[in-house]
């Protein structure tokens, strides 16, 4: 039977490492991100994200965030092009938020944490043949982070948000389709990266993270209709769905690179 892994205080992050013994690995996620220490690397392409709304297919609560999963049995909604060679498939988004606007993202810069974190799941499908093989590899998978901030309510966010209700408990799924995940990207796709991992169990090390600098907006009405989610499924207590990060895990000997200046 699976271990049954959460965020609170019997099965939190800091539980997981018995279950997970790499989660005290050499590449584990988050981490803080400071920029004084990042190196500027020239040699980083301009990141190439191309999605297709039509590939969105549905919206889940899987007791730990919700996400939206995407068709990856083709090339419609790929990333390319930054630290990463060849062509990386768009598995899925989901968030990660605190019980209030003051923190909930798991990347921090400088300490500073965000109200939450959006994950953009690529993974490598000109070298592998499944998601689950990509998992696996130290060059399998490919995740965008995108730190929201409080400012102005976010139509794009909205769409996801309207379909909540459907989604309140666990286990709760109801089709999302039409959705283009690149409305949720900053205006500029400058970005910091390094060598990571999964940020949830099995914390896998076979992420490359990309972290972008600039923010996107998020209004703290809508942040308020994240935490209305549940952690529990129909007939449990309800337990309200927040502080679902995982705090930064070490450096170690990684380098953080910028792709700009």
């Amino acid at each position: 039977m699976a271990h049954s892994w959460g965020y609170d205080a019997n099965n939190g992050p800091h539980k997981w490492g018995d279950h997970f013994p790499i989660a005290n690995g050499p590449r584990q996620s988050p981490i803080n991100v400071i920029p004084s220490q990042a190196h500027y690397d020239a040699s980083l392409k301009p990141l190439s994200i191309q999605y297709d709304a039509a590939t969105a297919k549905s919206i889940l609560n899987n007791g730990h965030s919700f996400q939206v999963d995407f068709v990856d049995s083709d090339d419609r909604s790929v990333l390319k092009g930054g630290p990463v060679s060849g062509t990386y498939r768009l598995r899925q988004f989901h968030f990660h938020w605190g019980s209030s606007d003051e923190h909930g993202s798991e990347h921090t810069v400088e300490g500073k944490k965000y109200p939450a974190e959006l994950h953009l799941v690529h993974w490598n499908s000109g070298k592998y043949p499944s998601f689950g093989e990509s998992a696996a590899q130290p060059d399998g998978l490919a995740v965008v982070g995108v730190f929201l901030k409080i400012g102005n309510a976010n139509p794009h966010l909205q769409k996801i948000i309207d379909a909540f209700d459907a989604i309140k408990e666990k286990g709760k799924q109801t089709s999302f389709s039409d959705f283009n995940p690149a409305t949720l990207l900053p205006g500029s796709l400058d970005f910091w990266t390094y060598d990571g991992s999964l940020t949830t169990p099995p914390l896998l090390e076979s992420v490359t993270w990309i972290v972008l600098k600039e923010t996107i907006s998020v209004s703290a009405q809508q942040m308020a209709r994240f935490r209305s989610l549940l952690f529990t499924g129909d007939g449990e207590a309800p337990c309200h769905m927040m502080n679902n990060f995982r705090p930064p895990q070490p450096l170690k000997q990684r380098k953080v690179r910028a792709s700009f200046k």
